[in-house]
Protein backbone atom coordinates (compact mmCIF):
# COMPACT_ATOMS: atom_id res chain seq x y z
CA UNK A 1 0.00 0.00 0.00
CA UNK A 2 1.07 3.56 -0.60
CA UNK A 3 2.92 5.13 2.28
CA UNK A 4 2.11 8.49 3.83
CA UNK A 5 5.17 10.36 2.60
CA UNK A 6 6.47 13.84 3.07
CA UNK A 7 6.36 15.89 -0.14
CA UNK A 8 10.04 15.68 -1.10
CA UNK A 9 12.26 13.31 0.95
CA UNK A 10 14.15 12.92 -2.36
CA UNK A 11 13.98 14.98 -5.56
CA UNK A 12 14.86 13.12 -8.77
CA UNK A 13 14.36 14.45 -12.29
CA UNK A 14 13.87 12.60 -15.55
CA UNK A 15 14.60 14.75 -18.61
CA UNK A 16 13.32 13.29 -21.88
CA UNK A 17 13.80 15.03 -25.24
CA UNK A 18 10.74 15.18 -27.50
CA UNK A 19 11.17 13.47 -30.91
CA UNK A 20 14.89 14.01 -30.43
CA UNK A 21 16.39 13.18 -33.85
CA UNK A 22 13.70 15.06 -35.76
CA UNK A 23 13.86 17.97 -33.30
CA UNK A 24 17.63 18.24 -33.82
CA UNK A 25 17.02 18.53 -37.56
CA UNK A 26 14.48 21.29 -36.93
CA UNK A 27 16.93 23.09 -34.63
CA UNK A 28 19.72 22.98 -37.22
CA UNK A 29 17.33 23.83 -40.09
CA UNK A 30 14.86 26.47 -38.85
CA UNK A 31 12.93 26.24 -42.13
CA UNK A 32 11.85 22.71 -41.08
CA UNK A 33 10.03 23.95 -37.98
CA UNK A 34 6.30 23.34 -37.95
CA UNK A 35 6.64 20.86 -40.81
CA UNK A 36 6.62 17.03 -40.77
CA UNK A 37 10.26 15.91 -40.55
CA UNK A 38 11.38 12.30 -40.84
CA UNK A 39 14.88 10.86 -40.42
CA UNK A 40 16.01 7.51 -41.82
CA UNK A 41 16.35 8.19 -45.53
CA UNK A 42 19.50 6.07 -45.64
CA UNK A 43 17.61 3.06 -44.23
CA UNK A 44 14.41 3.31 -46.24
CA UNK A 45 12.28 3.37 -43.09
CA UNK A 46 11.32 5.94 -40.47
CA UNK A 47 14.02 6.19 -37.78
CA UNK A 48 12.36 9.18 -36.08
CA UNK A 49 9.44 11.48 -36.82
CA UNK A 50 8.59 14.97 -35.62
CA UNK A 51 5.32 15.52 -33.77
CA UNK A 52 3.91 17.13 -36.91
CA UNK A 53 4.55 13.85 -38.76
CA UNK A 54 3.25 11.73 -35.88
CA UNK A 55 0.00 13.72 -35.92
CA UNK A 56 -0.52 12.55 -39.51
CA UNK A 57 -0.09 8.89 -38.55
CA UNK A 58 3.61 8.36 -39.28
CA UNK A 59 5.18 5.82 -36.95
CA UNK A 60 8.72 4.62 -36.35
CA UNK A 61 9.64 1.74 -38.68
CA UNK A 62 7.15 2.74 -41.40
CA UNK A 63 8.61 2.23 -44.92
CA UNK A 64 9.31 5.54 -46.65
CA UNK A 65 7.21 4.66 -49.69
CA UNK A 66 4.24 4.41 -47.32
CA UNK A 67 5.21 7.70 -45.65
CA UNK A 68 5.07 9.49 -49.00
CA UNK A 69 1.47 8.32 -49.39
CA UNK A 70 0.48 9.36 -45.86
CA UNK A 71 2.36 12.64 -45.94
CA UNK A 72 3.46 13.78 -49.44
CA UNK A 73 4.95 17.03 -48.06
CA UNK A 74 7.15 15.32 -45.48
CA UNK A 75 10.80 16.38 -45.30
CA UNK A 76 12.79 13.13 -45.37
CA UNK A 77 16.47 13.37 -44.45
CA UNK A 78 19.29 10.91 -43.68
CA UNK A 79 20.05 10.40 -40.00
CA UNK A 80 22.86 12.68 -38.83
CA UNK A 81 24.00 10.79 -35.74
CA UNK A 82 27.10 12.92 -35.31
CA UNK A 83 25.01 16.07 -34.90
CA UNK A 84 22.55 14.27 -32.63
CA UNK A 85 25.47 13.21 -30.41
CA UNK A 86 26.62 16.83 -30.17
CA UNK A 87 23.14 17.96 -29.10
CA UNK A 88 23.12 15.12 -26.56
CA UNK A 89 26.46 16.21 -25.09
CA UNK A 90 25.24 19.80 -24.76
CA UNK A 91 22.03 18.55 -23.11
CA UNK A 92 24.00 16.73 -20.40
CA UNK A 93 26.37 19.70 -19.98
CA UNK A 94 23.41 22.00 -19.22
CA UNK A 95 21.93 19.56 -16.70
CA UNK A 96 25.31 19.34 -14.94
CA UNK A 97 25.25 23.11 -14.43
CA UNK A 98 22.46 22.47 -11.92
CA UNK A 99 23.68 19.25 -10.29
CA UNK A 100 26.70 16.96 -10.57
CA UNK A 101 24.50 13.90 -9.94
CA UNK A 102 23.52 13.09 -13.54
CA UNK A 103 22.94 9.73 -15.20
CA UNK A 104 23.16 9.69 -19.00
CA UNK A 105 20.48 7.06 -19.48
CA UNK A 106 20.38 7.28 -23.30
CA UNK A 107 21.30 9.71 -26.04
CA UNK A 108 18.17 11.80 -25.38
CA UNK A 109 17.26 11.25 -21.74
CA UNK A 110 18.84 11.65 -18.34
CA UNK A 111 18.14 11.25 -14.64
CA UNK A 112 19.36 13.92 -12.22
CA UNK A 113 19.12 14.28 -8.46
CA UNK A 114 18.60 17.73 -6.94
CA UNK A 115 17.84 16.68 -3.36
CA UNK A 116 18.92 19.44 -0.95
CA UNK A 117 19.60 22.05 -3.64
CA UNK A 118 16.77 24.43 -2.65
CA UNK A 119 19.00 26.55 -0.42
CA UNK A 120 21.79 26.74 -3.02
CA UNK A 121 19.38 28.09 -5.64
CA UNK A 122 17.00 29.82 -3.20
CA UNK A 123 14.21 28.05 -5.06
CA UNK A 124 11.84 25.10 -4.73
CA UNK A 125 12.52 21.83 -6.53
CA UNK A 126 9.78 22.68 -9.03
CA UNK A 127 11.40 26.05 -9.76
CA UNK A 128 14.83 24.47 -10.22
CA UNK A 129 13.41 21.90 -12.64
CA UNK A 130 11.55 24.54 -14.65
CA UNK A 131 14.64 26.75 -14.85
CA UNK A 132 16.70 23.81 -16.11
CA UNK A 133 14.00 22.92 -18.64
CA UNK A 134 13.87 26.49 -19.97
CA UNK A 135 17.65 26.72 -20.34
CA UNK A 136 17.77 23.45 -22.29
CA UNK A 137 15.01 24.57 -24.64
CA UNK A 138 16.40 28.08 -25.14
CA UNK A 139 19.98 26.88 -25.67
CA UNK A 140 19.31 23.89 -27.92
CA UNK A 141 16.18 25.00 -29.75
CA UNK A 142 14.26 21.82 -28.94
CA UNK A 143 11.71 20.84 -26.32
CA UNK A 144 12.04 18.42 -23.42
CA UNK A 145 9.51 16.76 -21.11
CA UNK A 146 10.49 16.66 -17.45
CA UNK A 147 9.23 14.54 -14.57
CA UNK A 148 10.10 15.33 -10.94
CA UNK A 149 9.42 12.90 -8.13
CA UNK A 150 10.79 10.86 -5.22
CA UNK A 151 12.21 7.98 -7.28
CA UNK A 152 13.45 7.22 -10.80
CA UNK A 153 10.38 5.15 -11.73
CA UNK A 154 8.02 7.91 -10.60
CA UNK A 155 10.12 10.59 -12.33
CA UNK A 156 9.80 8.61 -15.57
CA UNK A 157 6.03 8.39 -15.01
CA UNK A 158 6.05 12.19 -14.74
CA UNK A 159 8.06 12.84 -17.91
CA UNK A 160 5.67 10.64 -19.94
CA UNK A 161 2.56 12.25 -18.45
CA UNK A 162 2.54 15.38 -20.62
CA UNK A 163 4.38 15.15 -23.93
CA UNK A 164 5.66 17.13 -25.68
CA UNK A 165 7.20 19.97 -23.65
CA UNK A 166 5.50 18.92 -20.42
CA UNK A 167 6.53 19.30 -16.79
CA UNK A 168 4.97 17.04 -14.16
CA UNK A 169 6.01 17.16 -10.50
CA UNK A 170 4.78 14.19 -8.42
CA UNK A 171 5.23 14.90 -4.68
CA UNK A 172 4.69 12.15 -2.14
CA UNK A 173 1.14 13.14 -1.19
CA UNK A 174 -0.15 12.96 -4.79
CA UNK A 175 1.47 9.77 -6.13
CA UNK A 176 -1.92 8.03 -6.30
CA UNK A 177 -3.29 10.74 -8.61
CA UNK A 178 -0.80 9.76 -11.32
CA UNK A 179 -0.92 5.99 -10.85
CA UNK A 180 -4.64 5.27 -10.81
CA UNK A 181 -5.06 5.73 -14.58
CA UNK A 182 -1.62 4.51 -15.64
CA UNK A 183 -1.85 1.06 -17.29
CA UNK A 184 0.41 -1.46 -15.60
CA UNK A 185 2.24 -2.16 -18.89
CA UNK A 186 3.27 1.53 -19.07
CA UNK A 187 5.36 1.31 -15.91
CA UNK A 188 9.10 1.43 -16.62
CA UNK A 189 10.49 -2.09 -16.09
CA UNK A 190 7.19 -3.98 -16.41
CA UNK A 191 7.32 -6.18 -19.52
CA UNK A 192 4.43 -7.71 -21.51
CA UNK A 193 4.48 -11.06 -19.66
CA UNK A 194 4.52 -9.47 -16.21
CA UNK A 195 1.79 -7.03 -17.28
CA UNK A 196 -0.37 -9.94 -18.48
CA UNK A 197 0.17 -11.74 -15.18
CA UNK A 198 -0.78 -8.59 -13.24
CA UNK A 199 -3.98 -8.09 -15.23
CA UNK A 200 -4.91 -11.74 -14.72
CA UNK A 201 -4.59 -11.13 -10.98
CA UNK A 202 -6.68 -7.97 -10.88
CA UNK A 203 -3.88 -5.39 -11.18
CA UNK A 204 -4.74 -3.35 -14.25
CA UNK A 205 -3.18 -0.06 -13.22
CA UNK A 206 0.06 1.02 -11.55
CA UNK A 207 -1.97 1.98 -8.49
CA UNK A 208 -3.47 -1.53 -8.24
CA UNK A 209 0.07 -2.90 -8.21
CA UNK A 210 1.41 -0.29 -5.77
CA UNK A 211 -1.40 -0.92 -3.26
CA UNK A 212 -0.66 -4.62 -2.87
CA UNK A 213 0.88 -5.49 0.49
CA UNK A 214 4.54 -6.30 0.97
CA UNK A 215 4.22 -10.07 1.66
CA UNK A 216 2.15 -10.60 -1.50
CA UNK A 217 4.65 -8.74 -3.72
CA UNK A 218 7.66 -10.52 -2.19
CA UNK A 219 6.12 -13.97 -2.54
CA UNK A 220 4.64 -13.44 -6.01
CA UNK A 221 7.19 -11.40 -7.96
CA UNK A 222 10.92 -11.41 -8.59
CA UNK A 223 13.34 -8.99 -6.89
CA UNK A 224 13.37 -6.45 -9.78
CA UNK A 225 9.57 -6.18 -9.68
CA UNK A 226 9.62 -5.82 -5.89
CA UNK A 227 12.07 -2.94 -6.36
CA UNK A 228 9.74 -1.32 -8.90
CA UNK A 229 6.89 -1.69 -6.40
CA UNK A 230 8.98 0.10 -3.78
CA UNK A 231 9.84 2.87 -6.25
CA UNK A 232 6.14 3.34 -7.09
CA UNK A 233 5.53 3.74 -3.38
CA UNK A 234 7.98 6.64 -3.26
CA UNK A 235 11.09 4.82 -2.04
CA UNK A 236 14.25 5.67 -4.03
CA UNK A 237 15.69 2.18 -4.53
CA UNK A 238 17.56 2.97 -7.75
CA UNK A 239 20.29 5.54 -7.32
CA UNK A 240 21.21 8.00 -10.05
CA UNK A 241 24.32 6.38 -11.56
CA UNK A 242 26.91 9.01 -12.43
CA UNK A 243 29.59 6.59 -13.60
CA UNK A 244 29.76 5.48 -17.22
CA UNK A 245 28.56 1.93 -17.66
CA UNK A 246 31.39 -0.57 -17.94
CA UNK A 247 29.66 -3.84 -17.02
CA UNK A 248 27.28 -5.61 -19.38
CA UNK A 249 25.17 -8.75 -19.17
CA UNK A 250 24.76 -8.81 -22.94
CA UNK A 251 26.02 -6.90 -25.97
CA UNK A 252 23.76 -6.66 -28.99
CA UNK A 253 24.33 -5.24 -32.46
CA UNK A 254 21.46 -4.83 -34.93
CA UNK A 255 21.62 -3.29 -38.39
CA UNK A 256 18.95 -2.49 -40.97
CA UNK A 257 20.02 -2.34 -44.60
CA UNK A 258 18.17 -1.02 -47.62
CA UNK A 259 16.93 -2.11 -50.04
CA UNK A 260 16.14 -5.55 -48.61
CA UNK A 261 18.05 -8.46 -50.08
CA UNK A 262 17.33 -12.06 -51.03
CA UNK A 263 21.01 -12.84 -51.49
CA UNK A 264 22.23 -15.22 -48.78
CA UNK A 265 25.88 -14.16 -49.14
CA UNK A 266 25.02 -10.50 -48.66
CA UNK A 267 22.73 -11.15 -45.67
CA UNK A 268 25.38 -13.33 -44.04
CA UNK A 269 27.95 -10.57 -44.61
CA UNK A 270 25.66 -8.19 -42.72
CA UNK A 271 25.30 -10.50 -39.72
CA UNK A 272 29.04 -11.22 -39.77
CA UNK A 273 29.66 -7.46 -39.52
CA UNK A 274 27.22 -7.33 -36.57
CA UNK A 275 29.32 -10.03 -34.91
CA UNK A 276 32.55 -8.11 -35.51
CA UNK A 277 31.06 -4.95 -34.00
CA UNK A 278 29.77 -6.80 -30.94
CA UNK A 279 33.14 -8.47 -30.41
CA UNK A 280 34.95 -5.12 -30.72
CA UNK A 281 32.83 -3.73 -27.89
CA UNK A 282 33.30 -6.87 -25.78
CA UNK A 283 37.09 -6.72 -26.13
CA UNK A 284 37.09 -3.00 -25.31
CA UNK A 285 35.54 -3.85 -21.93
CA UNK A 286 37.61 -6.99 -21.36
CA UNK A 287 34.60 -9.31 -21.73
CA UNK A 288 33.96 -12.65 -23.40
CA UNK A 289 30.66 -14.33 -24.29
CA UNK A 290 29.41 -17.76 -23.28
CA UNK A 291 26.35 -17.67 -25.58
CA UNK A 292 25.62 -16.36 -29.06
CA UNK A 293 22.22 -15.39 -30.50
CA UNK A 294 21.70 -14.81 -34.24
CA UNK A 295 18.69 -12.81 -35.50
CA UNK A 296 17.30 -12.32 -39.01
CA UNK A 297 14.45 -9.90 -39.73
CA UNK A 298 12.38 -10.18 -42.91
CA UNK A 299 10.86 -7.33 -44.91
CA UNK A 300 7.51 -7.87 -43.17
CA UNK A 301 9.25 -7.03 -39.82
CA UNK A 302 9.18 -10.60 -38.51
CA UNK A 303 12.29 -11.52 -36.54
CA UNK A 304 13.62 -15.06 -36.12
CA UNK A 305 16.47 -16.00 -33.81
CA UNK A 306 18.44 -18.93 -32.45
CA UNK A 307 20.74 -19.21 -29.42
CA UNK A 308 23.70 -21.51 -28.82
CA UNK A 309 25.98 -22.06 -25.82
CA UNK A 310 29.68 -21.87 -26.69
CA UNK A 311 32.23 -24.52 -25.72
CA UNK A 312 34.55 -21.77 -24.48
CA UNK A 313 33.82 -18.12 -23.81
CA UNK A 314 35.37 -15.84 -26.45
CA UNK A 315 35.21 -12.43 -28.11
CA UNK A 316 37.11 -13.33 -31.29
CA UNK A 317 35.01 -13.33 -34.50
CA UNK A 318 37.36 -15.88 -36.05
CA UNK A 319 36.21 -18.44 -33.47
CA UNK A 320 32.54 -17.43 -33.65
CA UNK A 321 32.02 -17.25 -37.42
CA UNK A 322 31.64 -21.07 -37.84
CA UNK A 323 29.03 -21.08 -35.06
CA UNK A 324 27.26 -18.10 -36.60
CA UNK A 325 27.22 -19.77 -40.03
CA UNK A 326 25.58 -22.88 -38.58
CA UNK A 327 22.87 -20.75 -36.95
CA UNK A 328 22.41 -18.75 -40.16
CA UNK A 329 21.83 -21.90 -42.22
CA UNK A 330 19.07 -22.94 -39.83
CA UNK A 331 17.44 -19.49 -39.86
CA UNK A 332 17.77 -18.43 -43.48
CA UNK A 333 14.86 -19.13 -45.85
CA UNK A 334 15.84 -19.08 -49.56
CA UNK A 335 13.86 -16.47 -51.50
CA UNK A 336 12.85 -14.49 -48.41
CA UNK A 337 13.61 -10.78 -48.39
CA UNK A 338 15.69 -9.76 -45.39
CA UNK A 339 15.99 -6.19 -44.16
CA UNK A 340 17.95 -6.49 -40.91
CA UNK A 341 20.31 -8.77 -39.03
CA UNK A 342 21.60 -8.88 -35.49
CA UNK A 343 23.68 -10.76 -32.95
CA UNK A 344 23.65 -10.85 -29.16
CA UNK A 345 26.65 -11.90 -27.10
CA UNK A 346 25.26 -13.28 -23.86
CA UNK A 347 26.37 -14.45 -20.41
CA UNK A 348 29.34 -12.11 -20.50
CA UNK A 349 32.22 -12.52 -18.07
CA UNK A 350 35.74 -11.20 -17.64
CA UNK A 351 38.25 -12.42 -20.20
CA UNK A 352 40.61 -13.14 -17.28
CA UNK A 353 38.34 -15.92 -16.03
CA UNK A 354 38.42 -17.96 -19.24
CA UNK A 355 39.96 -21.44 -19.07
CA UNK A 356 41.05 -23.41 -22.11
CA UNK A 357 39.78 -26.91 -22.74
CA UNK A 358 42.10 -29.93 -22.61
CA UNK A 359 42.12 -30.19 -26.40
CA UNK A 360 43.08 -26.59 -27.21
CA UNK A 361 46.54 -25.47 -28.24
CA UNK A 362 47.86 -22.70 -25.93
CA UNK A 363 50.09 -21.50 -28.78
CA UNK A 364 47.12 -21.12 -31.13
CA UNK A 365 45.11 -19.17 -28.54
CA UNK A 366 48.08 -16.91 -27.78
CA UNK A 367 48.53 -16.22 -31.49
CA UNK A 368 44.83 -15.31 -31.79
CA UNK A 369 45.17 -12.89 -28.86
CA UNK A 370 48.14 -11.14 -30.50
CA UNK A 371 46.34 -10.83 -33.84
CA UNK A 372 43.27 -9.18 -32.34
CA UNK A 373 45.37 -6.97 -30.08
CA UNK A 374 47.07 -5.66 -33.23
CA UNK A 375 43.70 -5.19 -34.97
CA UNK A 376 42.30 -3.27 -31.99
CA UNK A 377 45.41 -1.10 -31.84
CA UNK A 378 45.08 -0.31 -35.56
CA UNK A 379 41.40 0.54 -35.09
CA UNK A 380 42.24 2.92 -32.24
CA UNK A 381 44.73 4.79 -34.42
CA UNK A 382 43.05 4.69 -37.84
CA UNK A 383 39.38 3.91 -37.28
CA UNK A 384 37.15 0.88 -36.88
CA UNK A 385 37.03 -1.79 -39.59
CA UNK A 386 40.36 -0.92 -41.17
CA UNK A 387 40.81 -4.68 -40.97
CA UNK A 388 37.81 -6.98 -41.22
CA UNK A 389 37.00 -10.57 -42.09
CA UNK A 390 36.38 -11.54 -45.70
CA UNK A 391 32.97 -12.92 -44.74
CA UNK A 392 31.73 -9.37 -44.08
CA UNK A 393 33.22 -7.77 -47.22
CA UNK A 394 29.83 -7.25 -48.92
CA UNK A 395 28.54 -5.43 -45.84
CA UNK A 396 31.48 -3.03 -46.06
CA UNK A 397 30.45 -1.99 -49.57
CA UNK A 398 32.90 -4.19 -51.46
CA UNK A 399 30.92 -4.88 -54.63
CA UNK A 400 27.22 -4.70 -55.36
CA UNK A 401 24.69 -6.69 -53.39
CA UNK A 402 23.67 -9.74 -55.37
CA UNK A 403 20.01 -9.75 -56.20
CA UNK A 404 19.51 -6.01 -55.76
CA UNK A 405 21.74 -4.79 -58.56
CA UNK A 406 23.04 -1.78 -56.60
CA UNK A 407 25.69 -1.06 -54.05
CA UNK A 408 24.00 -1.01 -50.66
CA UNK A 409 26.74 1.02 -49.04
CA UNK A 410 25.24 4.28 -47.78
CA UNK A 411 28.11 6.41 -49.06
CA UNK A 412 27.60 5.02 -52.56
CA UNK A 413 23.94 6.08 -52.46
CA UNK A 414 24.96 9.54 -51.15
CA UNK A 415 22.17 9.31 -48.59
CA UNK A 416 24.41 10.96 -46.05
CA UNK A 417 23.88 14.03 -43.83
CA UNK A 418 25.50 17.32 -44.80
CA UNK A 419 27.98 17.00 -41.95
CA UNK A 420 29.53 13.92 -43.58
CA UNK A 421 29.41 15.22 -47.14
CA UNK A 422 30.96 18.60 -46.30
CA UNK A 423 34.05 18.64 -44.10
CA UNK A 424 35.83 21.69 -42.83
CA UNK A 425 39.52 22.26 -43.51
CA UNK A 426 41.64 19.78 -41.58
CA UNK A 427 38.77 17.42 -40.78
CA UNK A 428 38.80 13.71 -41.63
CA UNK A 429 36.17 10.97 -41.62
CA UNK A 430 37.20 10.13 -38.04
CA UNK A 431 37.92 13.59 -36.64
CA UNK A 432 35.38 16.38 -36.84
CA UNK A 433 35.07 19.66 -35.00
CA UNK A 434 32.34 19.39 -32.32
CA UNK A 435 29.70 21.47 -34.12
CA UNK A 436 26.91 20.81 -36.62
CA UNK A 437 27.52 22.11 -40.15
CA UNK A 438 25.34 24.99 -41.27
CA UNK A 439 25.78 25.65 -44.98
CA UNK A 440 24.81 28.83 -46.76
CA UNK A 441 21.51 28.16 -48.42
CA UNK A 442 20.43 29.92 -51.58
Amino acid sequence: MLKNLRSWPRAILHVDCDAFFASCEQAVHPEYRGRPVITGKERGIVAAASYEAKALGVKRGTPLWEVRKICPDAIIVPSDYETYSLFSKRLFDIIRRYTPIVEEYSIDEAFAEITGFQRAYNASYEEIALKMKKEIEDSLGLTVSVGLSLSKVLAKVGSKHKKPAGFTPIPGYSIHEYLYRLPIESVWGIGPKTAAFCRANGMRTALDFARRRTPYIKNTFTKPHYEIWRELNGEAVYSVETEQKTDYDTISKMKTFTPPSVDAAFVFAQIAKNLENACIKARRHGLVAKTLIAILKTQDFRAHGLEVRLNRATSYPHELIPVLRALFKRLHRPGAQYRATGVILGKLCSCKSVQMTLFESPLKVEKMMKIYAAIDDLAARMGKHRVYMGTSALAHGIGAAHGSGIDQNASARRDLPLRKLNRLKGETARRHLPLPLLLNRK
